[in-house]
């Protein structure tokens, strides 16, 4: 991670992950900081894009009653764009890497009910560019540390 990061910003950032939401008084109180230090570290972080912005993380409810799923693709040569544009517009990819191996991206997929991710698996298949996919349902999470600051 960034060399300008100390570990006041490490725990800041660890904070603001497990909850954006958290008034800078109490961050202050947590850090044993002012809150105008706080707030100006918060503003440096912002300014130097090491925190990009702020959202929502879906709750355990959410989490456990989704179907989630792993799909390689290998496409076409020239098709690549065209491929990405396509998974763009389904709301249920949520993510899409370029990754190294025998397939060239890896989708990950989040869709309510097993039907709905047969269909959407369907879609993708259809896709012009697509030559190749392979699936795998995550059935559950052993490790989770998305909200987890790297260590220095």
């Amino acid at each position: 991670m960034n060399e300008r990061l100390d570990a006041i910003d490490r725990q800041l950032l660890s904070l603001l992950q497990a909850n954006a939401r958290e008034p800078a008084a109490i961050l202050a109180r947590k850090l044993g900081l002012a809150r105008t230090t706080v707030v100006a570290r918060i503003a440096r972080l912002e300014r130097e894009s090491i925190v990009s912005g702020y959202g929502v993380r879906l709750g355990r409810l959410l989490e456990e009653a989704a179907v989630r799923a792993y799909c390689f693709i290998s496409v076409l040569p020239k098709t690549p764009a065209a491929v990405i544009r396509e998974l763009e517009r389904m709301p249920e990819v949520e993510e899409v890497s370029s990754v190294s191996g025998p397939y060239d991206y890896l989708i990950f997929l989040r869709c309510e009910t097993h039907e709905q991710l047969d269909e959407l698996l369907d879609r993708i298949g259809l896709i012009d560019g697509v030559k190749q996919t392979q699936t795998s349902i995550v059935l559950s999470r052993k490790v989770d540390r998305r909200s987890a600051v790297a260590a220095p």
